[in-house]
């Protein structure tokens, strides 16, 4: 038996690969939900059934969100409408934030159950700074608007994160290759599921390896910032925390360092620990 939810919206994360790491909270608030708005109701079916409920549905989604958000404004008044996308955390790269913004217009409320998120799990695996990032969605899939949807955010001082599709995923490397340059990069695939992958090197060698295969599954890229040189090899940071701890104390060496080379903090700090 669950406690029942007070009315309102519930934005809850689901996983994006691993049906395991969907979290307690999560689980507990799509049980005890009056009714859950879906991407594919086939797809959070089987999210369901990995938890053992079974709760309504209603499909929410671009094609008919104008339609069904009055529905769901009225059932939040005096019931609890829990919100998903199809995989991570529903209104990044998917629809919901008019029925956000509806609800909070109408004096519902709205709570968010945090969990997975695609771009945040790539940005861990990437390797490259994340003090700064900017998530840019899919781009343009013709290359005239590509171009310049790239070309407006060339000098942009932040990691770049966006996704991409398999077929698509050789061309828009070569894409940015030309509009930011040969900048370091990674290309994060299937995170969290059994065949997981995330492959490193510049935007050159990036697009000569998917030129000529369509991988399969949900893919990210991540993109260095402008200025970042190539990943430094652990000689090298070594040797500049060394040196710099010669004057400076380890945490304040690392993060000298971190940004002398373009590496991230924690690894820097982690080496320095090791090295004193």
């Amino acid at each position: 038996m669950h406690t029942p939810l007070p009315p309102g919206l519930y934005i809850v994360a689901t996983p994006i690969g691993n049906l395991s790491d969907l979290s307690p909270r999560a689980a507990a608030t799509l049980s005890a939900a009056d009714v859950i708005a879906v991407e594919d109701s086939r797809v959070t079916a089987k999210l369901l059934g990995h938890i053992g409920v079974k709760r309504p549905m209603v499909p929410y989604h671009d094609h008919n969100a104008d339609r069904v958000r009055p529905e769901l404004l009225a059932r939040m008044r005096d019931g609890a409408v829990a919100l998903v996308s199809d995989a991570g955390t529903p209104l990044i790269s998917d629809p919901g934030y008019k029925l956000v913004r509806d609800a909070r217009a109408a004096g519902i409320a709205v709570t968010t159950i945090p969990g997975p998120s695609a771009v945040i799990s790539a940005l861990t695996l990437a390797g490259l700074p994340t003090d700064r990032f900017l998530f840019l969605g899919f781009l343009p899939p013709k290359g005239g608007p590509r171009a310049t949807a790239i070309s407006e955010i060339a000098g942009v001082r932040a990691t770049l994160v966006l996704y991409e599709s398999g077929p698509r995923l050789a061309a828009a490397l070569e894409a940015l290759h030309a509009g930011l340059g040969d900048r370091e990069a990674a290309v994060a695939r299937e995170i969290s599921k059994k065949f997981e992958e995330t492959v490193t090197g510049t935007l050159s060698e990036l697009a000569a390896r998917y030129a000529d295969s369509r991988p399969k599954g949900e893919i990210v890229i991540v993109v260095a910032p402008p200025g970042v040189p190539a990943a430094a090899g652990e000689e090298e940071i070594d040797a500049a925390l060394r040196a710099a701890m010669a004057r400076l104390s380890p945490s304040r060496a690392a993060a000298e360092v971190a940004e002398q080379l373009g590496v991230p903090r924690r690894l820097a700090y982690e080496r320095a620990l090791k090295l004193k």
